[in-house]
């Protein structure tokens, strides 16, 4: 299975990145370009942990993200098309700095290289282990350049 912690598969990330654009077409859901890249870059920075977060696992979590997290994590199948983002995640300006948050995802991806988070708690699945975090951060971050065909 595809991981971030690959050193392949984050030069595959970016290299998808740096293809992506404010012409890159929308297969489903309600972001534009910007707003899909900005969205990115508060989930990954929320994963690394770049900012004071207070992790917590909602009370749905606690009850079926186990199970949802083992769905998500055992192959290669990509994230399902249009599930809702938590409201921490969604993006309300429709325009922004589209080359900068580029720039931001670009270098995320290249610091998932030198990964430590031991704090991590995904707010549906709860604690995650490293391979379950980087399989999942991997196809979350695929899921979004799928999204604009990238």
């Amino acid at each position: 299975m595809k991981t971030i912690f690959d050193p392949a598969a984050r030069e595959e990330l970016i290299s998808r990145i740096n293809s992506f654009d404010e012409n890159s077409t929308r297969q489903w859901g309600k972001m534009n370009a910007y707003q899909m890249a900005k969205h990115c870059t508060i989930w990954n920075e929320w994963v690394l942990g770049k900012e004071n977060h207070v992790y917590k696992q909602e009370f749905l979590g606690k009850i079926f993200g186990k199970m949802a997290l083992k769905s998500n994590t055992k192959d290669d199948r990509p994230l399902a098309k249009k599930m809702p983002a938590g409201a921490a995640f969604t993006v309300k300006e429709k325009e922004g700095n589209l080359k900068a948050q580029k720039n931001i995802w670009a270098g995320q991806i290249a610091g998932y290289g030198h990964f430590s988070n031991p704090d991590f708690v995904h707010d549906f699945f709860g604690k995650m282990t490293k391979e379950e975090i980087g399989i999942f951060a991997y196809k979350h971050n695929d899921h979004h350049l799928r999204q604009f065909s990238v």
